[in-house]
């Protein structure tokens, strides 16, 4: 019973040396240890990788999930450890509302059966976002997180320590100098020594942890790179998805007897163009280049012969149909019966697959 009565006394000692300490630095009556500029350099640029880690985080969320009701809900789900409720997205809705509506009007018919096929490809897209929301919180937003409430929390942990050590430190600097008798002094000099190796100890320590902060930024680099991976595919899928939905409403009569024509519509026809994802990368099935409409390619795919050819731009396949091109590099092309006219079979070695014209230069 005293051991624990004398404890709690030197604890309250304890804490009230180190608020007088505080209180006496903040009124500017009591000397502060200053932290040597590496540790403060380090200090700092932890508070600004956390700073800038809720921030990205919270803006991916935004654009990963535009709701925020749905965000809180999930929330929610996450922190009561339950699985949230699988729902379409709107993608998957539009998609869902033009296959009915074209069901409605009926397959047969030219635009109920345009309605379907566009339906599904907002369905396709509504998959591949579903994908890349997925592949971006366990590659890019757990890893942050992750940081936030684990690292960084210990972070703020030693840091605090550290600061309680240094209050310590100082409070012994004070009594030293204000000890006059010979038994106080060395009492005094003791406990400096003390509280000097645990500060310098603390010190270390947090200097370690905050260095390991290097290798946060390195592994939030690899996220990163897997976070514009996955916009990469999601983008190239929902491009290509929309290029074949475009070929398919091709294939639909031009025009279509309308009684609601804009007063406009008789003066002038209104083409709307193609807009490619890039100027330099020329779609595979769009329209075909001067070389693709060039003799070359006609006398090549009138005869059964083949041809060289150098490749323009880099190509990955679609399909295991397809054959990946680099630019560049010479392969040999020749035309197919029954092929369509936009593509050509390709052979590198022992490879083999359809290549786009618009990637290729035939050589004399």
């Amino acid at each position: 019973m005293d051991f624990n009565v004398k404890r709690l006394a030197a604890d309250a000692g304890t804490f009230l040396s180190r608020a007088v300490q505080f209180t006496e630095e903040k009124l500017g009556q009591a000397e502060k240890t200053e932290l040597d500029a590496h540790l403060e350099n380090l200090l700092i640029r932890a508070e600004s990788t956390k700073l800038w880690a809720e921030r990205i985080m919270k803006q991916t969320e935004v654009l990963l999930q535009p709701n925020p009701n749905v965000r809180l809900e999930e929330f929610l789900y996450e922190k009561l450890e339950k699985k949230v409720p699988t729902r379409l997205n709107n993608h998957e809705l539009l998609g869902q509302s033009m296959i009915e509506s074209g069901n409605e009007f009926g397959p047969g018919a030219a635009y109920g059966n345009a309605l379907i096929k566009c339906g599904e490809t907002e369905k396709q897209i509504g998959g591949a976002e579903r994908e890349l929301i997925q592949s971006a919180a366990i590659n890019f937003l757990t890893p942050f997180r992750n940081f936030l409430e684990g690292d960084f929390k210990t972070i703020l942990k030693e840091r605090k320590l550290l600061q309680v050590k240094r209050l310590d430190l100082d409070a012994a600097k004070t009594r030293l100098k204000k000890a006059r008798m010979t038994d106080a002094r060395a009492a005094a000099e003791q406990e400096l020594r003390m509280t000097q190796s645990e500060f310098d100890r603390q010190a270390e320590i947090t200097r370690l942890l905050l260095e390991g902060v290097s290798s946060t930024h390195a592994h939030h680099l690899r996220c990163l790179n897997d976070f514009v991976e996955a916009q990469t595919t999601y983008y190239a899928q929902c491009y290509q998805y929309m290029v074949d939905l475009q070929k398919q409403l091709g294939s639909f009569p031009s025009s279509f007897s309308n009684n609601n024509q804009s007063p406009l519509s008789g003066a002038a026809s209104i083409s709307v163009p193609t807009i490619p994802v890039s100027a330099s990368l020329p779609s595979p099935s769009a329209g075909r280049s001067s070389s693709a409409t060039s003799g070359g390619f006609s006398e090549l795919r009138s005869s059964s012969g083949s041809r060289k050819a150098r490749v323009l731009y880099d190509y990955d396949a679609a399909s295991s149909s397809e054959l990946s091109l680099l630019a560049d590099e010479v392969i040999t092309v020749s035309s197919v019966p029954g092929m369509d006219s936009d593509w050509l079979m390709g052979e590198r070695g022992n490879q083999k697959g359809k290549v786009p014209i618009t990637y290729l230069e035939l050589l004399n």
